[in-house]
């Protein structure tokens, strides 16, 4: 379990004792995934996972992408709503960065001999669907500027385990660059976001719009229902089909 000490906190009517950057660090610490967080991502790097389950992955990613889109350009709404500028700027582009995610899902479903039939046929696990869920429910209900931290906390493992399933994928099954083309798009360092993710915290910490113990929370449960998205892939690593 990770630690539950309230840390930073803003005193009242005084101004903040944690800056957007402390409040980063602690989040990256904090958040860190157990090495054995992933059951999925190892079985596909050794290549032991069956072609249906990787295909289950795109096929759930097919429903992941345009709700998280919608979720992002909400919380943009809601954001400029707010008068919180960076904030919008930093959901727009998480939304943009969905639409070319969505992109490039077409080839992966083509090398995993995923046919349009099958695509429509695909019920999707609610174990895989819990995080786009509960990042509704944050669009929604959250203070956006706490949203941009428990986001951001994720940031990094996902952008990792993309990595490796971008390598694995090309050497143990075989599959193109074009296939690949989703995997590495998250996988690919994201300067400039990380850029605007700073600027929307620094927004919300000037603005008295951050409560680091609430968004600490939502970032746990945001690790928390990936583990269960990968959980639900390992437990069909031995489909043939997805």
């Amino acid at each position: 379990m990770t630690s539950t000490n309230p840390g930073p906190s803003e005193p009242p009517g005084g101004q903040p004792q944690f800056t957007a950057r402390d409040l980063l660090a602690r989040a990256a610490a904090e958040l860190l995934p157990a090495p054995d967080a992933n059951p999925f991502v190892p079985l596909v790097a050794d290549g032991t996972a069956e072609r249906g389950a990787v295909a289950a992955l795109a096929l759930e990613q097919c429903q992941v992408i345009p709700a998280d889109r919608r979720s992002f350009r909400h919380l943009a709404d809601r954001s400029a709503r707010a008068g919180l500028s960076a904030g919008a700027a930093f959901f727009s582009t998480l939304a943009e960065g969905e639409g070319l995610a969505a992109d490039r899902l077409g080839p992966l479903l083509a090398a995993c001999r995923v046919s349009a039939e099958q695509a429509r046929a695909y019920v999707p696990r609610a174990g895989c669907q819990a995080y786009p869920a509960y990042v509704a429910w944050l669009a929604l209900n959250g203070e956006p500027a706490d949203v941009v931290l428990a986001l951001t906390a994720n940031f990094a493992a996902w952008g990792g385990y993309c990595a490796t399933l971008a390598t694995a994928l090309r050497t143990r099954y075989g599959f193109s660059d074009e296939a690949c083309a989703f995997f590495d798009f998250f996988a690919a360092p994201a300067p400039d976001l990380d850029r605007e993710a700073l600027a929307a915290l620094e927004e919300g910490v000037a603005r008295g719009a951050v409560t680091p113990g609430t968004a600490l929370r939502q970032g746990r449960l945001l690790q928390e229902y990936e583990g269960m998205f990968w959980a639900s892939l390992a437990g069909r690593a031995g489909d043939a089909r997805p």
